[in-house]
């Protein structure tokens, strides 16, 4: 699937938003990729992880044996890629602000995985997820997403292979152009206020 094929299938799920918004890193951005309204269609969705595990290297599936997502905007999106390789699927949440592995799911001490993110913007949502695999006992030897939105400079820690790689520029609250903090801020996150 191509860079245009991919913002297609976002734009056709309205999903593309243009504006002013306050991202999950409270990061400001004149645009914003709403993965929850493109991965609402489970053919779109599927078709999104396909094309995702197909750009993974190819060795990688021998040794992957589940991919985990961050909750809550990488479930769906994790699920369709540990489909479309044939492993598990699990998420790590964070009930009490920090992620961790709960709900009966568990991992065999350096059981190796693949994490999953919806959107990368600075890696750290991504960092803190690998250290909850970590911390349960699992290794996470590659990282996925849908969208980087970091222009290529996110640092997992552990190599990220992303669907597209957007250069989207953010900003500092504090520092807004003109024309972006002339619009009120809206957090259309999964962590919206």
């Amino acid at each position: 699937m191509t860079d245009d094929e991919v913002l297609a299938e976002f734009r056709a799920a309205e999903a593309l938003l243009e504006g002013h918004f306050i991202l999950s890193s409270g990061l400001r951005s004149s645009r914003y990729l709403q993965c929850a309204r493109v991965l609402m269609d489970p053919a779109r969705a599927e078709r999104l992880a396909r094309a995702l595990a197909a750009k993974l290297p190819t060795d990688l599936e021998a040794e992957v044996t589940a991919v985990i997502a961050p909750a809550m905007g990488g479930l769906i999106c994790g699920h369709e890629l540990a489909r479309a390789l044939g492993v598990l699927s699990m998420f790590v949440e964070r009930p009490t602000g920090t992620f961790e592995l709960r709900r009966g799911f568990r991992l065999e001490p350096g059981q190796k995985v693949l994490l999953m993110e919806d959107v990368v913007t600075t890696g750290l949502s991504s960092r803190e997820a690998i250290a909850a695999v970590n911390a349960a006992g699992g290794q996470v030897i590659h990282a996925a997403s849908l969208v980087d939105r970091s222009g290529g400079t996110a640092d997992l820690g552990v190599p990220f292979t992303p669907l597209i790689r957007l250069d989207v520029p953010s900003y500092q609250p504090d520092a807004l152009p003109p024309e972006l903090a002339a619009i009120p801020a809206i957090k259309p996150g999964s962590r919206a206020a």
